[in-house]
């Protein structure tokens, strides 16, 4: 038997969304109330902007987060991988 799939609803900048996933609700609870933090911030510093803009751009902020941690991690890997072979 498979592991069971985790539903929970979720408010996300005044809009309800019911979130499926095989993480835990705890998990899918963070990652919507991360999204709400970030789309706030976007509209805080463009309030005009309606919710599609505002999501776009929330999208566009974290896509450029998780970029710049992907390129420091692959980073610090190789510092790790030549530490490595040098011993």
């Amino acid at each position: 038997m498979g592991k069971q799939e985790t539903r929970v609803e979720v408010e996300i900048f005044g809009e309800y969304y019911v979130l499926k996933g095989d993480e835990p609700e705890e998990y899918l609870r963070m990652l919507a109330q991360y999204v709400n933090k970030k789309i706030r911030q976007v509209v805080t510093r463009n309030p005009r902007l309606g919710l599609s803009k505002a999501a776009l751009l929330t999208a566009l902020n974290i896509a450029d987060e998780l970029m710049k941690l992907q390129k420091e991690y692959d980073e610090l890997a190789e510092l790790l991988e030549m530490d490595r072979r040098a011993k």
